[in-house]
């Protein structure tokens, strides 16, 4: 039980601060952006993995989750479409 409130507020601390790293209107609130870092540290796993940073059954540290979360932001900001206020 311990591993996933672990998370949520690993996530909650990494989503966090990828908000304040990145400028612009971010999505969601609390739920959103805990789900932003549990996303952005899976992510950093990821390409931590291909790097060759980190071994088969290893999780990402701080740095790469927080990179992560700040590239999936980054994506966001790419894909949402501009709203016109008439």
């Amino acid at each position: 039980m311990f591993g996933v409130i672990g998370w949520i507020v690993f996530g909650l601390v990494v989503g966090l601060v990828a908000k304040l790293l990145m400028p612009g209107k971010d999505p969601g609130g609390f739920i959103i952006t805990m789900l932003l870092g549990i996303a952005g540290a899976v992510l950093g796993g990821f390409i931590g993995r291909a790097m060759g940073l980190y071994g088969p059954g290893e999780a990402a540290g701080f740095v790469m989750s927080l990179i992560g979360a700040v590239i999936l932001l980054f994506v966001y900001h790419k894909l949402r479409r501009p709203t016109s206020t008439i």
